[in-house]
């Protein structure tokens, strides 16, 4: 046999009150003699098969107490009282117990209105109120210490049921409840709990306590017009069975529907009928977990047997978790003639009360204490009822959210409201598949989608007068990607276009005036040109957008093509006329050094070899340089510069003839910093946001003028600021396009100067069609559809090309696009002069190493040296032949040989031998020469050979 809570309870909760009292009795001093205690039991309906379940568990919790406390002085008298039901009988009862029986303790009343008159009156006469049925919040508020709640607060529960919406995505929920203080106490907790996970609350079902079966189905019939599908029932199990038989008929338990039970209902499950759990197929339930302990086992075994021995006529009955029991709808009413100021005190109740909040143990229901007055413990099971039984799928605890198997000793683990942590679910219907929890109803009403009235781009949005009075026809490319949208959703949505417009047909508003008729419920969606923004979707839901972002500016385009005399200068930047000047006086230096000792057109008087340096690196641009380079090194250098100098020159050329024959179009104004400063005006389409916006920028909201239709904006364009017109026309990236569609070879666009997140169909705030829009909103943009939606209504983009403007500098070639060829040519020219001057060091190296001499004069010598030619070159000795005369360099030392004139050999003379050398003057320690620098001579006896 399956037994719930209550056996625990009860048994637990008797105990507990024994203990108290036995405790109290010794603080206040009395003997240890067997002494009578009176305890009030205030129950409903004392021959319901329910309330002797409950009254055989408290006797034998009574006994179970008395036989493992034998020495026990006290010995409980319970004082049975029947409320009847009813409020005022309730609480004549509680009166009548405190006032002439004397009772230390009240258990109950049983339902939480009766309680309310109770716990004034045992607050007053310092008696505890003990109840283990009486589970509305709203309890809390009393705030008695005399009042003790030893069963769950119905708010702890909803923690629970927001995990299990949250677990599967529901964005709705409807909760259904009796209308009285039980159901409504629970219902702001509830909300709460929904919309801190993102849930909302479209709807509240309320049903009297009293309802007929009529009301039952009309209620019913409510939710099934309606699109929510997931419903969370709280309520007491005799409404809520006759609920869910009546869902069932009207074939509501299938598998479009989700049905979450509180506590109220799912804690005595087994206590219902077949027929009722047979209508419950497939529901979800939230109830009290309770530990199967061997205790309990061997509990519910001796429970089974007396009650059967006591109620022979009772067949079957089971226990279960008791929480609410039904309220009375009975109008609650108090007797006012009642008189409160003779009943007598109880004098060992704050004893009682503080041994009751002092309690902790382990019962059977599990950890048992109070905080407050309240039952501490908050662990629920979550169930699925499946056949005849209740499948548990899961656990939920504070601390760690929902787990698939409990696990008592994991309290600081992350908190997850994860499905994956739930036991496979069989749904209503048998449906192994999680219903959506939404779905458009085909009894419904049809959805009421708004459409702006607008003058401006037609192509998005068209209203237009039908074939018949009073009816409207809509197109447009936004009507055309709404519908193919609806039309890929999994499931049919039916909807009508109603355009917002005044009686005459005029625009009723703005696009955020739309925006709001959405939010106040007048429109159930909204198909036009409307910008995702952010202020908006504090009220409003937007799909996915499904066209470009952005806020553009449109501005005429002027022809840049420059008209004055230094043209020529402009297609290189200033930073590349720098640099190339560098390089052509760093080259002629370089080929200077290279031949001034081997070339004689690069000798002669200083001016003369600057003039022939500058004149043979600059004639390289045209390649008119008369002068011959000798040195392989300078060779080298002049190919690698005339590589870099053509391909400068044809970079030129082509650049300087682009400026001079191509139109070069550039737009009047490049950002709107430049309207502002210059107080131009601008002008955006009426109605839109982009005006606040521009205003919000700095923009004075007299220099904004807006316009209606893209032929005014044309106008207004080509008028400009000066003639009552604008200087730049600003909206959103699809309107800008749709313009330059149609004037294309006149205007350009700029930007996006502000960022937005393009169109998007618009909905109510939670609405479940969001993500499924969303979803086909992304089948159709991705696919061909949209193209064919675009070529319908924008087919003046292909016959019109793509003017984009031509920035100016953009023009001029810049020195990120040649200082690869500039590196060449500087390394190529550097590692040439290195070369020379390490092999010239080397030859001449003696001289410089001369001892007695300052390395100042050392250097001097060498740059004399330097200057003199190399008569050891080949270029020398061809000169020398042809002049009859040989030249002979040997350090600083230079030889004139006379040819004879007589010699008509071919053969030069031979060179001075070393003496005749050692006599010239350059060799003389008195020469000149050497008494100027101060150093001695060397002789050299051979010419060094060339490099």
């Amino acid at each position: 046999m399956k037994m719930g809570k209550a056996t625990n309870l009860y048994g637990s909760f008797f105990f507990l009150v024994c203990l108290s009292i036995e405790f109290s009795l010794v603080v206040s001093g009395q003997n240890r003699t067997t002494i009578p205690v009176n305890v009030g039991v205030v129950l409903d309906d004392l021959d319901s098969p329910n309330t002797k379940v409950w009254l055989s568990c408290i006797n034998l919790g009574l006994s179970d107490f008395y036989t493992s406390h034998g020495s026990s002085t006290t010995r409980l008298a319970l004082s049975i009282r029947d409320s009847r039901e009813d409020v005022v009988d309730a609480a004549a009862a509680a009166l009548d117990l405190i006032k002439n029986d004397r009772v230390h303790a009240i258990l109950g009343p049983k339902s939480s209105m009766q309680a309310n008159f109770v716990i004034e009156l045992g607050d007053k006469a310092q008696v505890p109120i003990i109840s283990f049925s009486s589970t509305s919040p709203s309890l809390t508020s009393i705030r008695s210490s005399y009042f003790f709640r030893a069963a769950q607060n119905d708010s702890s529960q909803v923690k629970t049921i927001s995990a299990v919406v949250q677990a599967f995505g529901w964005r709705e929920a409807v909760p259904i409840y009796i209308d009285n203080e039980y159901g409504q106490g629970v219902i702001p907790y509830l909300v709460d709990a929904l919309q801190e996970v993102q849930a909302q609350v479209p709807y509240r079902s309320a049903i009297p306590p009293e309802a007929t079966d009529d009301q039952l189905v009309a209620e019913l019939y409510k939710l099934m017009t309606m699109q929510t599908r997931v419903f969370i029932v709280h309520m007491l199990p005799s409404l809520g069975s006759r609920l869910f038989t009546k869902a069932q008929e009207m074939d509501m338990m299938d598998g479009d529907y989700v049905w979450i039970m509180a506590s109220g209902m799912t804690n005595r499950l087994t206590t219902m009928n077949a027929s009722v759990i047979n209508s419950l197929q497939g529901a979800l339930g939230v109830r009290t977990y309770v530990p199967q302990t061997k205790e309990l086992v061997d509990f519910r075994a001796r429970w089974k047997r007396q009650f059967q021995k006591d109620n022979p006529t009772i067949i079957d009955a089971e226990l279960d978790v008791p929480a609410l029991w039904a309220y009375d709808a009975a109008n609650a009413s108090t007797n006012s003639s009642t008189d409160l100021e003779y009943f007598g005190v109880s004098q060992n109740g704050p004893e009682l009360c503080q041994s009751l909040s002092s309690t902790n143990f382990r019962g059977l229901s599990g950890d048992f204490s109070f905080v407050d007055g309240q039952l501490q413990n908050s662990i629920f099971e979550l169930v699925n009822v499946i056949g005849n039984a209740a499948k548990t799928i899961g656990f939920w605890k504070p601390q760690s959210g929902l787990e698939k198997k409990l696990n008592l000793t994991n309290t600081d683990g992350p908190y997850s409201t994860s499905k994956s942590n739930l036991a496979p679910i069989l749904w209503p219907g048998d449906s192994p598949s999680v219903p959506k929890g939404w779905e458009i109803p085909t009894n419904g009403k049809r959805l009421r989608v708004g459409v702006p009235v607008i003058d401006g781009f037609a192509e998005f949005v068209k209203v237009v007068p039908g074939p018949s009075a009073n009816t409207t026809e809509v197109f447009g490319f936004c009507i055309d990607v709404f519908n193919a949208a609806m039309r890929g959703l999994p499931y049919a949505v039916t909807y009508d276009f109603i355009p917002f417009a005044k009686p005459d047909g005029t625009s009723a508003g703005s696009y955020d005036d739309l925006v709001q008729q959405v939010f106040l419920g007048n429109f159930d969606a909204l198909a036009a040109d409307t910008t995702i923004r952010a202020n908006r979707s504090l009220y409003v839901d937007f799909t996915l957008p499904y066209t470009e972002s952005g806020v553009v500016m449109v501005v005429p385009m002027k022809d840049g093509k420059s008209k004055n005399a230094w043209i020529f200068l402009k297609p290189l930047t200033w930073d590349l006329w720098l640099t190339s000047l560098c390089f052509f006086v760093f080259i002629g230096f370089a080929v200077w050094v290279l031949e001034h000792r081997i070339n004689e057109e690069f000798r002669g008087p200083p001016s003369h070899q600057i003039g022939t340096s500058f004149w043979f690196s600059f004639s390289t641009m045209v390649f008119a340089q008369r002068e011959k380079v000798v040195s392989n090194l300078a060779r080298f250098v002049v190919i690698v510069w005339v590589f870099v100098v053509l391909i400068l020159t044809q970079s030129y050329t082509a650049s300087l003839t682009s400026l001079l024959t191509v139109q070069q179009l550039q737009p009047t104004f490049s950002n709107l910093s430049d309207l502002i400063k210059n107080k131009e005006y601008i002008g955006y389409i009426n109605g839109s946001f982009v005006g606040e916006l521009l205003i919000q920028s700095g923009v004075h909201p007299n220099m904004l003028r807006p316009y209606k239709s893209s032929d005014e904006c044309h106008e207004f364009l080509t008028n400009g600021s000066a003639n009552g017109g604008i200087a730049a026309a600003i909206d959103e990236t699809p309107n800008m396009k749709l313009f330059l569609a149609k004037y294309c070879s006149k205007y350009t666009m700029i930007g996006p100067i502000f960022k937005t997140d393009g169109f998007g169909f618009v909905f109510p705030k939670g609405s479940p069609l969001v993500p499924d829009v969303s979803r086909a909103i992304l089948n159709v943009t991705e696919g061909d559809m949209m193209k064919e939606i675009e070529n319908k209504w924008f087919a003046g983009d292909a016959t019109c090309s793509d003017t984009k403007p031509t920035i100016s500098d953009s023009n001029s070639l810049g020195l990120d696009s040649f200082w690869g060829l500039f590196l060449i040519a500087g390394v190529s020219s550097s590692l040439s002069l290195i070369i020379f001057a390490a092999s010239f060091c080397y030859r001449h190296w003696h001289m410089f190493m001369t001892t007695g001499a300052s390395a100042w004069k050392r250097i001097k010598v060498m740059l004399r040296i330097f200057d003199q030619k190399d008569l050891s070159s080949h270029t020398f000795r061809k000169t020398g032949s042809q002049d009859g005369k040989y030249m002979y360099n040997a350090g600083s030392i230079a030889t004139s040989v006379e040819a004879s004139p007589n010699n008509n050999s071919t053969r030069p003379p031979s060179p001075p031998s070393p003496e005749s050398i050692g006599h010239s003057n350059h060799t003389n320690p008195h020469s000149p020469f050497f008494r100027e620098e101060g150093i001695l001579p060397v002789v050299v006896s051979q010419a060094y050979p060339e490099m």
